[in-house]
This record gives C-alpha cells, sequence and structure tokens, in this order.
C-alpha cells in the first residue's frame, strides 16, 4: 500500500491536443479516489499515466516515495483492471489468476495459497477450472479484479470496470468493489464517466473537465457544495436546474429576477471552445440576459445577501437541483420557502418519487423529484415550493464561479 502523488503532471499528444493539463493531485494511503468526467475530459490518461502505459509529457508521479516516471509498467508495483477485462481465452480462471505470479517465478505453493484467498474472497472457487467463455459477464469481472488481488500491489487502478455489464449487475458489482476495499485497504484509483458510480464509490472524488481538475473532495461536499457550474451541472441525476436571470432590489430586498437569454451560444465539447457539447456533458448557454417582466423571483436568502450584494444588476445564474423542489411549502415564516408558478409538461412514476418535467415563463426545461402524489395532470399550472436554504448562484460561463461559496473555505481546484 502506498501513497499516489501527482506534481504538475501534463500530456500532450502529437498536434499539440493537451489531454492533461498540469495536474496537483496527492491519493492518500489506503483511500479509495475516483476520477470521474464527461469523455474525453482526461481521466484515462491520467490514469494509464500512473500505470506507466503512457508517457507524460511534464510534471511527476510518485508511488510511495518513489519518482516512476521512467520506471516501466511490472516495475510499478500497480496492478489495473480494464474496462474489457484482458483474461486469456485459453486459460482456465485459476490459470489466469495465476499467470502474473509465475512470470514473477514465485513458488508453486504461495501461487496456489494466494490464488485461492482471492478466489474465496471474490466467491470464484466453484469456476477455477472454467474458461473465460463459459462466464457471464460479471463473473469475468470478478477474475480480473483476482488477478490483480494476487499480486497484492501498493495500488489498484481501474479503468471503467463495470461499463460492459447491465444495470443490475452493475450496482451488485459495484457493491462487491466497495466491499472489498474496506477488506483489503489498498489505495485505490477509480476512472469513470458515471457520477453516480463515483459518489457511490469513492472516499473522495476528482471531477475533471477538458485535462483539468475541477474539483476534488468527498462525494457529499461535491453535490452540496459545487466549485463552478460545470461541477454542479454534472454531479447529480437528475441534473441541476440553471436559471438565467438578474439580482435586483425590489421593495428594499434583493432578489433573483428569472430574465430571457438573448444571442444564445451553446459552450462546450472537447477543447472548451464554443460548439457542440458532448452527450455526456451539461450543455451550457451564453448569451446577454433581459428582464422581461415575466419572469419568476426568489428572494435571496438571509445567508447569501452579504455575499451577493455586489452583484446587483449583474447577469447571474441559479442553480437549483430536481430534489430541492417541493410540492408542500417548507417553513415560510423562516424564510426557507419561496414559489415558483410552472406548467407540467411530465410526469415520470418512480414509485415512492415522481419527476415532473416543467417550464416556467422563460425556460423551458425544468425537472423537479417531488414525492410521489396522483392527482396531476399534464398542462396544469401549479406552484412548486423552492428550499432557499439549498440554491447557489453562480457566474455566467461554462465553468462559472459558484458565488454561494465565497464565504465558505477554499476547495481544491485546478
Amino acid at each position: 500500500m502506498a501513497l499516489v502523488e501527482l506534481e504538475n503532471v501534463t500530456k500532450v499528444f502529437p498536434g499539440g491536443v493537451r489531454a492533461v493539463d498540469a495536474v496537483d493531485l496527492i491519493i492518500q494511503d489506503k483511500e479509495f479516489v475516483v476520477l470521474v468526467g464527461p469523455s474525453g475530459c482526461g481521466k484515462s490518461t491520467t490514469l494509464r499515466m500512473i500505470a506507466g502505459l503512457e508517457e507524460i509529457t511534464e510534471g511527476i508521479i510518485r508511488i510511495g516515495q518513489r519518482v516512476v516516471n521512467n520506471v516501466p509498467p511490472k516495475n510499478r508495483d500497480i496492478a489495473m483492471v480494464f474496462q474489457n477485462y484482458a483474461l486469456y481465452p485459453h486459460m482456465t480462471v485459476y490459470k489466469n489468476m495465476a499467470f502474473g505470479l509465475k512470470l514473477r517465478k514465485m513458488p508453486r505453493a504461495e501461487i496456489h495459497e494466494r490464488v485461492m484467498d482471492a478466489a474465496r474472497l471474490l466467491g470464484l472457487e466453484h469456476l477455477l477450472d472454467r474458461k473465460p467463455k463459459a462466464l457471464s459477464g460479471g463473473q469475468r469481472q470478478r477474475v480480473a479484479v483476482g488477478r490483480a488481488i494476487v499480486r497484492e500491489p501498493a495500488a489498484f487502478l481501474f479503468d471503467e470496470p463495470l461499463s460492459n455489464l447491465d444495470a443490475k449487475l452493475r450496482v451488485t458489482t459495484r457493491a462487491e468493489l466497495k466491499r472489498l476495499h474496506h477488506r483489503l485497504k489498498t489505495t485505490t484509483i477509480y476512472v469513470t464517466h458515471d457520477q453516480e458510480e463515483a459518489m457511490t464509490l469513492g472516499d473522495r472524488i476528482v471531477v475533471m473537465k477538458d485535462g483539468k481538475i475541477q474539483q476534488a473532495d468527498t462525494p457529499l461536499k461535491t453535490y452540496n457544495e459545487p466549485v463552478n457550474r460545470f461541477v454542479a451541472g454534472f454531479i447529480g441525476m437528475p441534473p441541476m436546474n440553471f436559471f438565467d436571470g438578474k439580482l435586483r432590489v425590489v421593495d428594499g430586498q434583493l432578489v433573483f429576477e428569472e430574465g430571457k437569454l438573448l444571442d444564445a451560444q451553446v459552450v462546450g465539447g472537447g477543447n472548451g471552445e464554443s460548439g457542440p457539447s458532448r452527450s455526456d456533458e451539461p450543455v451550457v448557454r451564453v448569451g446577454r440576459v433581459q428582464l422581461t417582466g415575466e419572469g419568476f423571483r426568489l428572494p435571496v436568502p438571509p445567508h447569501l445577501r452579504e455575499a451577493l450584494a455586489s452583484r446587483r444588476d449583474q447577469d447571474i445564474v441559479l442553480g437549483i437541483r430536481p430534489e430541492h423542489f417541493h410540492l408542500r411549502p417548507l417553513d415560510v415564516e423562516a424564510g426557507y420557502s419561496a414559489d415558483v408558478p410552472v406548467e407540467i409538461n411530465v410526469i415520470e412514476p418512480l414509485g415512492n418519487d415522481m419527476d415532473i418535467y416543467m417550464h416556467t415563463a422563460l425556460h423551458d426545461r425544468v425537472v423537479g423529484r417531488v414525492e410521489a402524489q396522483s392527482g396531476f395532470q399534464i398542462g396544469a399550472k401549479i406552484n412548486v415550493h423552492v428550499d432557499l436554504r439549498r440554491i447557489h448562484f453562480f457566474e455566467p460561463g461554462e465553468t462559472g464561479m459558484n458565488l454561494s461559496l465565497l464565504n465558505e473555505p477554499a476547495h481544491a481546484t485546478a
């Protein structure tokens, strides 16, 4: 087990494509860290540089106290589990798990002991004589994990290991990986584009975009206190709702007023320049905000008034998570609740909850995850109640800073 440290690590591919840009990150001994972000954000390239499968352009990588920039993969004391399992089809499960140890010329008795220990841990004892083609996807993945375990490495590296499994199997295998980490206590770095996977697995999650770390924090801290609009929109399902508008003083009170976005352009994509966004990256529109008088108004909650006072009459973005809409008012007297008039477009029952797709006067796609309730009709006009303690205000733009955190301690960003 070991600490893994990245210092100013950069990867530039031929043609000048900067896949990873000056990443600084420390993964503590025994920690489970998840690198998460949209396709092409640099997370897998970062993992491959740690493994030694990709040369770094600049920077330093340490595993333990040793700089491993020029150390070949086999000598880095790491074990990697890939998306496609990478099992030898002509070998049995036992031989697949034992193969790496045989290459090290380890005594046969020790190889057998390690393989059997890993097989018991992963529930593979009855499959040791089978070949990969006779296994299910979940069983193959457990064999790949077992092959990594028997090496007893300083760190495990996982590159989207569950992406080939069906939805139900992903959930159960995810739980197995978490249980395994609690038992083995091995430093683990895990790459995924699935933010739910990241939230449930990681002691800490590292959100990446365009080769840069946007935020590195615990899952709950990242969810509750996203440092910018990108993190807020990427973490959480359904994604956070964003409303363009301005801050105004009305009857002596600072309020947010919903506005209309003029000359709107979509920003995003793989290089951060204007253009179409990737399908798994939040779509962001930027432009000039015009107040038409038709938009809703929300009072700025007391704990944010001082921080936002200087933003009066400036363009600003309001963020509300779907689960912070409610069908019943909260504590109105304490100033925790405010109403937003909407019209219902679609209702999706989820059992205990339901998703309501709505539109306001100026925003045509708003989603709320609320307690399940009958009696709502498509086209109905209702007021939903917003928990003002949980709203966020952002600067305009793709990675606009979360202004609601101006009085909070600094976060790990890059």
